[in-house]
């Protein structure tokens, strides 16, 4: 039986891939947790073991070996955790090859290009924030957050990067997010534990416009009405699929509402239990994506006379005792790219929505969105040529960087040719590790900017 539709209690309430995923890490503690559980006699032993595994998993001690595993290998063992980060592509990991989630997404369970063959998700062509938590001590509160609840940062066996960790009721508020244009995305990594109870606290988020956002965020429904989509996400081990749900509030009332189940974010499914979340917004329409799979496409979630200015992650009730929610990889992006008059008109094209796995060149199936939006454009325009460039942050040594934004370069055209058919005479590569820096190199949001792959019109 599914659990009620809770986005009304909400009302009342007012109140996240390297080459070994989480899921891997559970396949192989998973053969000790059947020895141990083979014991058991009672329910108690068997929540101990089941705790102490998950315990393994996510670490909030502040110890080195958890550390280095936030800094990944190379040079840059210190802006590792710029998370989404790594050099290169757009995605998480430490290091001086980090590549991995920082676009459409990572997900435990994700699949090969050919389930992304419907994914018509496209990044924003403009960083406006990143959050990786990687400014931030093991077992702390993240600075730039509020909370009328509580939360630590931790880190997960097999993933790099920093996770905040939530298990209380309440919401949270990323402080440095003021404004929301009128067309952005955002994106996130949400992991929960394995065997996730069912009918434990729905992860969700919510667009506001709020007067006071550091006061009110703390009121809604109690004084502060609310007038945004809410969309949550539950996972859960009762059964082989989750579910998801959205409210739409006007002036603090529920004027639409619906549930359906997913079977991207689940539990005890190896490699479900982390999961990327892609949300889409042009003017009034919003669309949600697990992974590769579209859930919501809403035609009039947000009200065009409002201007929307904070984004709320909350949980809607306590999980269950030894379980756990995290997030982190939260990325903020403005504009719908307009390929074909960057490409055709103004003669370059500039992303951070292709991504790589870590440590690597390999082009993760989640840049299909991406990939396809450049491939359209010149299958469109049969006289166009392109050079492709890779481009990295600054972290890590020059030359590694330099060798690999060649590689990335290499393997984006390689993947068009395979993937969507482009003559490959029509396709230079280049690249220019870090020699060419749009932003700063001092912030996780400068550090994404410069992490691009650009294609620059060729004359002739």
């Amino acid at each position: 039986m599914k659990t009620p539709l809770i986005l009304t209690a909400l009302i009342v309430f007012a109140s996240v891939t390297q080459a070994q995923s989480v899921g891997d890490v559970v396949k192989q503690q998973a053969g000790e947790g059947v020895k141990q559980g083979a014991t058991v006699a009672t329910e108690q032993t068997a929540n101990t073991v089941t705790n102490k595994l998950v315990n393994k998993l996510f670490s909030k001690k502040g110890k080195k070996a958890d550390s280095s595993k936030l800094a990944g290998t190379g040079a840059a063992s210190g802006a590792s955790a710029s998370g989404m980060a790594g050099n290169g592509g757009a995605g998480t990991g430490g290091g001086v090859n980090g590549g991995g989630t920082g676009g459409a997404g990572t997900g435990g369970g994700a699949g090969d290009w050919n389930t992304y063959s419907k994914f018509d998700f496209v990044p924003g062509d403009k960083i406006l924030a990143v959050e990786d938590f990687s400014q931030d001590g093991i077992g702390d509160f993240p600075d730039k957050w509020n909370t009328n609840s509580t939360g630590e940062v931790r880190t997960i066996t097999g993933k790099d990067g920093k996770w905040l960790s939530v298990t209380k009721r309440g919401f949270f508020l990323p402080e440095f997010i003021t404004e929301l244009p009128d067309n952005f995305t955002l994106q996130f990594d949400v992991v929960c534990s394995p065997n996730f109870k069912r009918g434990a606290g729905n992860f969700a988020v919510t667009f506001e416009n709020l007067a006071n956002p550091a006061k009110d965020f703390t009121h809604l429904g109690h004084g502060v009405s609310r007038n945004g989509p809410a969309i949550y996400f539950q996972a859960n081990s009762n059964y082989n699929h989750g579910e998801t749900g959205f409210s739409i509030f006007q002036n603090d009332d529920q004027i639409m509402n619906n549930q359906i189940d997913q079977d991207e974010w689940v539990g005890p499914v190896a490699g479900k239990n982390v999961c990327k979340i892609s949300i889409w917004r042009q003017r009034q329409r919003i669309r949600v994506y697990m992974n590769e799979q579209k859930l919501w496409d809403l035609p009039r979630a947000f009200q065009s006379d409002k201007k929307y200015n904070s984004i709320l992650f909350y949980l809607t009730d306590d999980v269950n005792p030894g379980d756990l929610i995290l997030f982190s990889n939260v990325r903020l992006a403005v504009g719908s790219p307009d390929t074909r008059n960057k490409l055709i008109t103004e003669g370059k094209f500039s992303t951070t929505g292709i991504l790589f796995d870590v440590n690597s060149a390999v082009v993760k199936p989640e840049s299909y969105g991406t990939l396809k939006d450049i491939a359209d454009v010149l299958k469109e325009n049969v006289t166009l040529k392109v050079t492709i460039v890779g481009h990295t942050d600054g972290d890590g040594d020059a030359t590694q960087n330099l060798t690999l934004s060649h590689k990335r370069a290499d393997a984006v055209k390689d993947q068009l040719v395979k993937q969507f058919g482009i003559d490959a005479s029509r396709l230079q590569t280049d690249g220019k590790g870090s020699a060419q820096p749009v932003a700063p190199n001092t912030t996780p949001t400068g550090k994404a900017q410069n992490r691009r792959v650009e294609f620059i019109k060729i004359a002739g």
